[in-house]
């Protein structure tokens, strides 16, 4: 018996230990959260009215391909960006992004990985371990895994600048970012968007026919030379908005878990401490009746 409430001593103890790390990770992560959010939110509204305007300008272009990003063609050839974190301990988070860019890379890019012509750029190693054990005939660009580490404009300009000039020489046809939104600390949704070509502004006239909603932007100076400076500066910056709505969702996710984790913590040390002192009892008991029993053989 001895043996057991030791064993259970020690279970308590390192159930204690292991509370106290989940506790630290959760404050923070609950500050890290706050700077996350804050520069989500500011950015958001920004990057969210620039999207929309770009959306509304190159489905105007009738096709202007050397000005625009808006041109489809046939996918022959893709690349899949994949942001996730570089650590763990944050739920499900990294695993709901690498189900998403699955689903693209079995379903809208699954001609082009059999053909060898799909490109995945992980930011964040979670999601490159992960794509870089299953599809082992997809070309890893691992260059940028670590581009978390620091989110400035001049340091990420770099990845949203090389997605443009490979769709704009041809080498990539179609370009998805798999990422997650950041709602609030407990709700994450994985995304996968289409970076580029811009999906065209559909709207459907009076008989239900859909047709190009049409802008009345008035340009100066030019169209051509305005949409050569405009389009690559939205573009960054609707990226950059993709990065940092992953950051908050990361910090958010992990505040949670590890919340949660202190929380299971707590209920089992309290399991134990019941079980350690019904076991303590049970022991105190039988000592107690063993010297009982032989009193009374004694006095007898």
């Amino acid at each position: 018996m001895s043996g057991q409430l030791k064993e259970v001593r020690g279970r308590i103890a390192s159930v204690k230990s292991t509370q106290q790390i989940t506790k630290a990770m959760k404050m923070v992560s609950a500050a890290k959260l706050r700077k996350a959010t804050n520069a989500i939110t500011e950015m958001r509204p920004y990057a969210n009215r620039l999207n929309k305007m770009l959306v509304n300008i190159l489905s105007n272009l009738d096709g202007d391909a050397s000005t625009s990003f808006g041109q489809e063609r046939p996918i022959e050839s893709a690349c899949l960006v994949i942001v996730t974190s570089d650590r763990g301990l944050c739920g499900g988070f990294n695993t709901n992004i690498i189900k998403e860019a699955i689903k693209v890379i079995e379903g809208k890019y699954a001609e082009v990985y059999k053909a060898g012509k799909l490109s995945i750029l992980p930011v964040g190693k979670k999601g490159s371990d992960a794509l870089k054990r299953r599809y082992d005939k997809a070309n890893i660009i691992s260059d940028y895994i670590n581009l978390n580490n620091n989110l400035d404009w001049e340091h990420i300009s770099e990845v949203p600048n090389l997605l443009m000039d490979k769709f704009k020489d041809g080498t990539y046809d179609d370009i998805t970012v798999c990422y997650s939104k950041f709602k609030n600390a407990a709700v994450q949704d994985p995304f996968a968007m289409q970076y580029l070509p811009v999906a065209k502004l559909e709207a459907k006239d009076e008989k239900g026919d859909v047709k190009v909603a049409k802008s009345d932007y008035i340009f100066e100076p030019d169209k051509i030379t305005l949409l050569e400076n405009l389009v690559p500066s939205i573009l960054q910056t609707t990226f950059q908005k993709y990065l940092y709505d992953n950051r908050a969702g990361e910090h958010g996710a992990r505040m949670s878990a590890m919340d949660k984790a202190t929380e299971n913590a707590e209920d089992l040390m309290n399991d134990l401490k019941i079980f350690y002192n019904k076991a303590r009892q049970e022991a105190i008991t039988k000592e107690l009746s063993e010297i009982v029993g032989g009193a009374a053989a004694l006095g007898g």
